[in-house]
């Protein structure tokens, strides 16, 4: 499966690296601000609203919460245990991959992959400004990861999958680097109705 199978029309649909290419461009915006967007709740009151236990980000700068573009709160779902080793899919700012560190402990690790340059030095910056040493983010889709197989206890996504042309490449990716028993726990947006084909073939709306 590559491109969506709820398509109604028959507009040309955009190619793979098209769409990749829209999207590493929204989120070089992103990375520099949110204002504008979104059309839902970010920053510090979005997180809240979706359950976040900011007490963890103690005395962090207050600007590392405000980058949160989530949409909804993967660690809800289940737990994140002391010592695990954590895949943050589409890392963005480094919003999640902070609160996993967090989660971890000290003797735990979180990597972050995400598309956009521009925001794996965000979420670089981010980490740092954090004090975080029990994490790192590289660049690469979630489709051809650089990670060895059965390498992490969990995964994570928020907002993310939907963006990827080729999920069930990623949804097989995401199987092989997790270890036997791991888990996924992601938010994300999908389609209750079919997608009309001016939508499906708008890059804007695949980089949404």
């Amino acid at each position: 499966m590559g491109l969506p199978d709820k398509i109604s029309g028959k507009s040309k649909q955009p190619g793979c690296e098209e769409i990749q290419a829209a999207v590493r461009k929204k989120y070089s915006e992103v990375s520099r601000s949110l204002e504008g967007k979104f059309t839902y709740p970010t920053g510090r009151d979005g997180a809240h609203v979706l359950g976040y236990d900011l007490s963890l980000l103690g005395d962090m700068p207050a600007d590392v919460a405000d980058t949160f573009c989530g949409v909804g709160n993967p660690f809800s779902i289940g737990p994140v245990n002391l010592g695990e080793s954590v895949l943050d899919i589409g890392s963005g700012a480094g919003f999640d991959l902070i609160m996993a560190s967090l989660m971890v402990g000290p003797r735990g690790r979180v990597t972050g992959i995400d598309l956009t340059p521009a925001m794996v030095d965000k979420a670089r910056e981010n980490l740092k400004a954090a004090g975080i040493t029990n994490a790192d983010v590289i660049i690469t889709g979630v489709e051809d990861m650089p990670c060895e197989d059965s390498s992490f206890d969990l995964a994570t996504s928020n907002g993310v999958l939907n963006l990827s042309p080729l999920k069930e490449k990623s949804f097989r990716e995401i199987h092989r680097v997790l270890k036997p028993g791991g888990r996924l726990q992601f938010a994300d947006i999908v389609l209750k109705e079919d997608l009309p084909g001016k939508v499906a073939s708008s890059l804007e709306a695949w980089s949404d």
